[in-house]
């Protein structure tokens, strides 16, 4: 049995997604969420259900140019006043800074248009047009994590998630950099559609179907390697293929060579913690993504990522997460991996 939500088929034609279009819009932050919403509508409509009508619009209609220099084709504004909106798609600009107080006349339209339109959703800094649209106010909300600072600057109101791939707050989405637009959109997609056809539009694209939201936007590997610099990037890359071993100081420091106190306050000033935490969130990374995409067991996860029992990976993952390790797992992982404890 397909995984369909049961109004789908209740309703009358095709869902239209409007994407925002203006000069300086990223490219990939429109593109991408499209192309999930135009490979959704080949599946649903395989199926003979409603699919997903998908228009490019900007303030005047016309050519507008992204800032990767490409020309667009989209429809004025006005085309749309009588047309019932699904979902519109707002996506952001690499010089966010710049152009959003140029896009004031659109902020206001948006900010009519949102009312009705049953769901309203960000691309990246596009959150600074919901923001300035008055659509954040007290809500939780993700944006490029370059921009965060900027965007609780210029919109106290706002609740700035720094950590999410995307956030839900009632009818209005956000999600974080660039790419996090195909995640948002997938997840919009299963929200309409069902895992089944959101896991086949990801398998079409050759992308992670990431359902929830709370999935960091980056690594800790990735986080370890920008703030140890070339000092430590051997390092840590050893300790990820080391996690079994017992990885005291002493033996940190001698894979760089260094004496375990000078090491110790060197990789404190190059990465904000002490050696300890550092190794603790690569377990803890690691362990995240095999309970995410392997069928062991929590007890081995836990031996193979090096914290020893279950009860350590649950202790460090309530303190930094929140969760339990297998209320993550069912969060996360596919359904058939699920019932694996």
């Amino acid at each position: 049995m397909t995984n369909t939500p049961n109004f789908l088929p209740n309703m009358q034609g095709e869902r239209l997604v409007l994407f925002l279009a203006y000069e300086e819009v990223g490219l990939l932050d429109l593109s991408g969420p499209q192309t999930v919403f135009w490979a959704a509508d080949k599946r649903m409509r395989e199926r003979g259900l409603p699919g997903y009508a998908r228009r490019v619009a900007s303030l005047a209609g016309g050519m507008v140019r992204s800032a990767e220099g490409m020309a667009l084709a989209t429809e004025p504004l006005s085309s749309f006043l009588l047309q019932e909106i699904d979902t519109i798609i707002v996506p952001g600009s690499p010089d966010m800074p710049r152009v959003q107080s140029l896009l004031r006349e659109l902020s206001d339209w948006l900010a009519v248009a949102a009312s009705r339109a049953r769901r309203t959703a960000s691309v990246c800094s596009g959150t600074f047009l919901l923001a300035q649209a008055g659509l954040l106010n007290g809500k939780r909300a993700a944006t490029h994590w370059a921009m965060c600072d900027l965007l609780q600057e210029r919109f106290p109101a706002v609740d700035i998630d720094r950590d999410s791939l995307f956030v839900r707050q009632e009818a209005v989405w956000t999600s974080a950099g660039v790419t996090a637009g195909i995640d948002l959109a997938l997840a919009l997609v299963e929200a309409d559609c069902g895992y089944e056809v959101a896991m086949q539009v990801a398998r079409e694209l050759v992308v992670f179907l990431k359902r929830p939201g709370g999935q960091a936007q980056f690594s800790e590997l990735l986080l370890a390697q920008e703030a140890g610099g070339d000092t430590f990037e051997r390092l840590h890359l050893w300790i990820m293929e080391n996690l079994t071993l017992e990885l005291p100081v002493e033996v940190l420091a001698g894979q760089v060579n260094m004496s375990p106190r000078n090491f110790a306050r060197v990789y404190k000033e190059k990465t904000g913690r002490t050696p300890a935490k550092g190794v603790e969130a690569l377990r803890l990374e690691a362990a995240r993504r095999m309970l995410e995409a392997s069928q062991r067991t929590v007890e081995q996860v836990a031996r193979l990522c090096g914290f020893g029992n279950e009860e350590r990976l649950r202790t460090v993952f309530q303190r930094k997460l929140g969760v339990s390790p297998s209320d993550y797992r069912k969060r996360f992982a596919p359904s058939a991996m699920r019932r694996t404890r």
